[in-house]
C-alpha cells in the first residue's frame, strides 16, 4: 500500500485480500468435465438397457 497525499494506491492482490488461485479454475473445469461424462454414461446405459 502506498499513500500519496489523499490518494492511496493498492495492488490488485492487496485489494482482493489474497492471492489469486489459478489452480481452482482447473479443478472446476475437470470436475465439470467428469460430471458431464459420468451423467452421459449413466443416461446412455439406461437408454440401452430399456
Amino acid at each position: 500500500m502506498h499513500k500519496d497525499g489523499d490518494k492511496i494506491d493498492v495492488t490488485e492482490e492487496e485489494a482482493s485480500g489474497g492471492v489469486k488461485n489459478v489452480g481452482l479454475r482447473y479443478v472446476l473445469a475437470i470436475s465439470l468435465l467428469l460430471a458431464i461424462i459420468i451423467l452421459s454414461a449413466m443416461w446412455m446405459t439406461g437408454a440401452l438397457l430399456n
